[in-house]
Protein backbone atom coordinates (compact mmCIF):
# COMPACT_ATOMS: atom_id res chain seq x y z
CA UNK A 1 0.00 0.00 0.00
CA UNK A 2 1.03 3.72 -0.93
CA UNK A 3 -0.39 5.91 0.81
CA UNK A 4 -0.27 9.84 0.19
CA UNK A 5 -1.39 12.93 2.11
CA UNK A 6 -2.11 15.87 0.11
CA UNK A 7 -3.28 19.52 1.45
CA UNK A 8 -2.25 22.78 1.92
CA UNK A 9 0.73 24.34 3.93
CA UNK A 10 -0.32 23.88 7.68
CA UNK A 11 -2.74 20.87 7.14
CA UNK A 12 -0.68 18.36 9.27
CA UNK A 13 0.74 16.71 6.45
CA UNK A 14 4.13 16.48 7.85
CA UNK A 15 2.53 15.18 11.49
CA UNK A 16 0.58 12.93 10.71
CA UNK A 17 2.70 11.19 8.10
CA UNK A 18 4.97 10.57 11.15
CA UNK A 19 2.51 9.61 13.43
CA UNK A 20 0.51 7.07 10.91
CA UNK A 21 3.75 5.82 9.67
CA UNK A 22 4.69 4.90 12.71
CA UNK A 23 1.29 3.39 13.98
CA UNK A 24 1.39 1.23 11.16
CA UNK A 25 4.88 0.33 10.80
CA UNK A 26 5.17 1.93 7.31
CA UNK A 27 8.43 3.64 5.72
CA UNK A 28 7.49 7.25 5.96
CA UNK A 29 9.15 10.19 3.17
CA UNK A 30 8.45 13.41 3.28
CA UNK A 31 8.80 14.80 -0.20
CA UNK A 32 10.20 18.23 0.39
CA UNK A 33 12.80 16.81 3.18
CA UNK A 34 14.07 14.25 0.12
CA UNK A 35 14.54 17.22 -2.11
CA UNK A 36 16.23 19.47 0.47
CA UNK A 37 18.39 16.62 1.24
CA UNK A 38 19.15 15.52 -2.47
CA UNK A 39 19.56 19.25 -3.58
CA UNK A 40 21.82 20.12 -0.92
CA UNK A 41 19.61 23.34 -0.20
CA UNK A 42 16.12 24.77 1.51
CA UNK A 43 12.89 24.71 -0.81
CA UNK A 44 12.96 28.93 -0.17
CA UNK A 45 16.82 28.56 -1.07
CA UNK A 46 15.71 26.38 -4.73
CA UNK A 47 12.85 28.74 -5.39
CA UNK A 48 14.59 31.36 -4.99
CA UNK A 49 18.20 30.39 -7.24
CA UNK A 50 16.25 27.63 -9.16
CA UNK A 51 12.93 28.99 -9.26
CA UNK A 52 9.65 27.41 -8.88
CA UNK A 53 9.57 25.56 -12.70
CA UNK A 54 12.48 23.95 -11.55
CA UNK A 55 11.33 22.70 -8.06
CA UNK A 56 7.99 21.32 -9.48
CA UNK A 57 9.83 18.84 -11.97
CA UNK A 58 12.16 17.72 -8.99
CA UNK A 59 9.05 17.33 -7.02
CA UNK A 60 7.30 15.48 -9.98
CA UNK A 61 10.31 13.07 -10.90
CA UNK A 62 11.09 12.34 -7.03
CA UNK A 63 7.30 11.02 -6.46
CA UNK A 64 8.12 9.32 -9.46
CA UNK A 65 11.36 7.85 -8.01
CA UNK A 66 9.79 6.85 -4.84
CA UNK A 67 6.66 4.98 -6.03
CA UNK A 68 8.77 3.00 -8.65
CA UNK A 69 12.00 2.11 -5.69
CA UNK A 70 9.40 1.30 -2.49
CA UNK A 71 6.45 -0.77 -2.42
CA UNK A 72 4.89 -0.37 0.59
CA UNK A 73 5.31 3.61 2.04
CA UNK A 74 3.11 6.41 3.64
CA UNK A 75 4.81 9.96 1.55
CA UNK A 76 3.61 13.59 3.25
CA UNK A 77 3.19 15.49 -0.11
CA UNK A 78 4.01 19.39 -0.91
CA UNK A 79 0.85 21.51 -0.73
CA UNK A 80 1.32 22.31 -4.52
CA UNK A 81 2.71 18.28 -5.33
CA UNK A 82 -1.27 17.38 -6.67
CA UNK A 83 -1.51 20.65 -8.66
CA UNK A 84 1.57 19.70 -10.96
CA UNK A 85 3.18 17.58 -13.83
CA UNK A 86 -0.03 14.98 -13.41
CA UNK A 87 1.09 14.02 -9.80
CA UNK A 88 -2.44 14.06 -8.50
CA UNK A 89 -3.49 11.63 -11.50
CA UNK A 90 -0.25 9.62 -10.82
CA UNK A 91 -0.59 9.47 -7.39
CA UNK A 92 -4.71 8.27 -7.54
CA UNK A 93 -3.47 5.49 -9.56
CA UNK A 94 -0.66 3.93 -7.86
CA UNK A 95 -1.82 4.33 -4.30
CA UNK A 96 -4.60 6.01 -1.64
CA UNK A 97 -4.41 9.73 -1.62
CA UNK A 98 -5.75 11.55 1.57
CA UNK A 99 -6.44 15.18 1.80
CA UNK A 100 -6.37 16.59 4.68
CA UNK A 101 -8.18 19.51 4.90
CA UNK A 102 -8.80 21.45 8.68
CA UNK A 103 -10.41 24.87 8.67
CA UNK A 104 -7.98 28.29 7.03
CA UNK A 105 -8.35 29.46 10.89
CA UNK A 106 -6.28 26.64 11.79
CA UNK A 107 -4.25 26.52 9.22
CA UNK A 108 -3.32 30.46 9.52
CA UNK A 109 -2.28 29.72 13.69
CA UNK A 110 -0.14 26.75 12.79
CA UNK A 111 1.57 28.43 9.39
CA UNK A 112 2.06 32.34 11.52
CA UNK A 113 4.75 29.98 13.47
CA UNK A 114 6.59 28.74 10.80
CA UNK A 115 6.39 31.49 8.56
CA UNK A 116 10.07 31.64 7.94
CA UNK A 117 10.35 27.97 6.29
CA UNK A 118 7.77 28.62 3.83
CA UNK A 119 8.37 30.15 0.52
CA UNK A 120 5.40 31.12 -0.36
CA UNK A 121 4.49 33.28 2.79
CA UNK A 122 7.36 34.27 4.45
CA UNK A 123 7.05 37.71 3.32
CA UNK A 124 3.94 38.09 3.97
CA UNK A 125 2.12 40.21 6.78
CA UNK A 126 0.40 37.88 9.06
CA UNK A 127 -2.53 40.10 8.61
CA UNK A 128 -2.73 38.94 4.55
CA UNK A 129 -2.09 35.31 5.34
CA UNK A 130 -5.58 34.28 5.51
CA UNK A 131 -6.35 36.07 2.52
CA UNK A 132 -3.35 34.33 0.65
CA UNK A 133 -4.57 30.77 2.62
CA UNK A 134 -8.01 30.85 0.84
CA UNK A 135 -7.29 32.57 -2.04
CA UNK A 136 -4.86 29.87 -2.95
CA UNK A 137 -6.63 26.81 -1.44
CA UNK A 138 -9.58 27.54 -3.71
CA UNK A 139 -6.68 27.24 -6.62
CA UNK A 140 -5.82 24.30 -5.39
CA UNK A 141 -9.16 23.11 -3.99
CA UNK A 142 -9.91 21.36 -7.95
CA UNK A 143 -6.92 18.75 -7.68
CA UNK A 144 -7.21 17.85 -3.64
CA UNK A 145 -10.99 17.23 -4.51
CA UNK A 146 -9.75 14.24 -6.50
CA UNK A 147 -8.24 12.82 -3.05
CA UNK A 148 -10.05 9.09 -2.73
CA UNK A 149 -10.29 10.08 0.43
CA UNK A 150 -10.71 13.62 2.28
CA UNK A 151 -10.43 14.09 6.10
CA UNK A 152 -12.17 17.61 7.03
CA UNK A 153 -11.64 18.44 10.56
CA UNK A 154 -9.66 20.51 12.59
CA UNK A 155 -9.61 17.43 15.74
CA UNK A 156 -8.42 14.24 13.94
CA UNK A 157 -6.64 11.14 15.67
CA UNK A 158 -5.35 8.24 14.65
CA UNK A 159 -8.75 7.05 14.90
CA UNK A 160 -10.01 8.63 12.49
CA UNK A 161 -7.73 7.64 10.14
CA UNK A 162 -8.06 3.97 11.21
CA UNK A 163 -12.00 4.16 10.22
CA UNK A 164 -11.07 6.43 6.74
CA UNK A 165 -8.82 4.07 5.56
CA UNK A 166 -9.86 0.85 6.64
CA UNK A 167 -11.41 -0.41 3.36
CA UNK A 168 -7.85 0.58 1.90
CA UNK A 169 -5.56 -1.29 3.65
Amino acid sequence: MKIFLIGFMGAGKSYWGKQLAEHWSLPYYDLDEIIVAEEEMAISDIFATKGEDYFRERESATLRGLVQREEVFLVSCGGGTPCFQDNMDFMNNNGTTVWLNPSVAIMVERLQRKKYKRPLIQDLPDEDLTDFIEKKLAERQPFYQQSKHIIESDHISLDTFEKELKHDA
